[in-house]
C-alpha cells in the first residue's frame, strides 16, 4: 500500500531543511584578545605595519604597544607589564635568568654625516678615533660626536663593533631616539652620529650623508649576508617559551620573510 499524500510532503520537508542545514558553514565567533606588546625605539619604524599586517590575519586580536629604549622595554617584560617584547639588544645579566627570545630580522647600524663633513666614508679605526674625541677635526671642518642614551640597544650595538673596550667621548651630543639624531646631524655642521637603518627614511637620506663603513653601505642585502660591518639581530622576546596569543605573534612575525621589514634608502 502507498504512504499517504501527507506523509510524502512531509518526508520531503524534512529533507529539504536537512540539507539546507549541511550546506551552511558554522560560524565561530572568536572571543576578543588584547595582547601588550614593548617595542624598541629602533624596532618602532615597523611597529604600523606589523601591527596592520597582523590585524588582518588575526582581526580579534588587539595589540597594544608602548615604545621605550631597549633597557626600559627589557625592565618591562621582565616585570611582567607586558606579554610580548621587540629587542635590538638584549644585556647578558648573570643574576637574571636568559629570555626567551628569537631573531626576526636583521638590522644595519648607518653612520650618518651632516653634507659637510669633508670626508665621504669611513672605517672602524677611523670611527673609533672619532668618537673617542681623538680625531676632533676634518679638513678644516670640527667634528661633532652624536651619540644615543645609556640603555639605548642601538648605542650598545655601536660601541661593542666600533669602540670595543672604549668609552664615548664625554664631549658627544647626547640624543633620546633615532629620529632626534637624524635631526640634530641634518642641521648641526661638522656632526657626525649613527642610526639604526630602520630610521633612515628617503626624507632622512636627503638631508644627511650615510657613510660607507670599510667600503660597504649599510644596504639591506649586505645588512643580511654580514658584509655591512655594523649590524644586530632584532629579536622577539618572552620572560618564557611563550604560549597563547604571544606564542601566535612570535610564531607568525618568525615566518614572515625577512626583505618585508625594508632596506635602506641608499639602495
Amino acid at each position: 500500500m502507498a504512504p499517504p499524500r501527507c506523509f510524502l510532503i512531509y518526508v520531503i520537508c524534512l529533507l529539504c531543511c536537512l540539507a539546507a542545514c549541511t550546506s551552511q558553514p558554522i560560524a565561530v565567533t572568536r572571543e576578543p584578545v588584547t595582547l601588550s606588546l614593548v617595542v624598541a625605539d629602533s624596532c618602532a619604524p615597523l611597529v604600523e605595519r606589523l601591527v596592520t599586517a597582523y590585524a588582518e590575519a588575526r582581526p580579534w586580536v588587539t595589540i597594544q604597544v608602548q615604545v621605550f629604549d631597549t633597557s626600559v622595554a627589557e625592565r618591562m617584560l621582565r616585570a611582567g607589564e607586558v606579554d610580548v617584547a621587540l629587542l635590538s639588544w638584549t644585556w647578558e645579566m648573570t643574576y637574571e635568568e636568559p629570555l626567551w627570545a628569537a631573531t626576526f630580522a636583521h638590522d644595519g647600524i648607518a653612520v650618518i654625516a651632516h653634507p659637510g663633513v669633508t670626508f665621504s666614508e669611513t672605517g672602524l679605526a677611523h670611527l673609533q678615533d672619532v668618537f673617542r674625541g681623538r680625531i676632533q677635526e676634518w679638513g678644516g671642518v670640527v667634528l661633532v660626536v652624536v651619540t644615543r642614551e645609556s640603555g639605548s640597544g642601538t648605542r650598545a650595538a655601536f660601541e661593542r663593533a666600533v669602540l670595543g673596550f672604549h668609552r664615548t667621548t664625554h664631549n658627544a651630543v647626547v640624543m633620546p631616539s633615532g629620529e632626534a639624531v637624524v635631526e640634530y646631524v641634518a642641521r648641526t655642521p661638522g656632526a657626525i652620529g649613527y642610526v639604526s637603518t630602520l630610521h633612515l627614511s628617503d626624507s632622512a637620506v636627503s638631508r644627511v650623508r650615510v657613510l660607507p663603513v670599510e667600503g660597504v653601505l649599510p644596504t639591506g642585502e649586505a645588512i643580511t649576508n654580514g658584509e655591512y660591518p655594523i649590524s644586530r639581530p632584532l629579536r622577539v622576546a618572552t620572560v618564557t617559551e611563550p604560549t597563547g596569543e604571544a606564542r601566535e605573534f612570535a610564531q607568525w612575525l618568525l615566518n614572515l620573510p625577512e626583505r618585508v621589514f625594508g632596506g635602506v634608502g641608499t639602495e
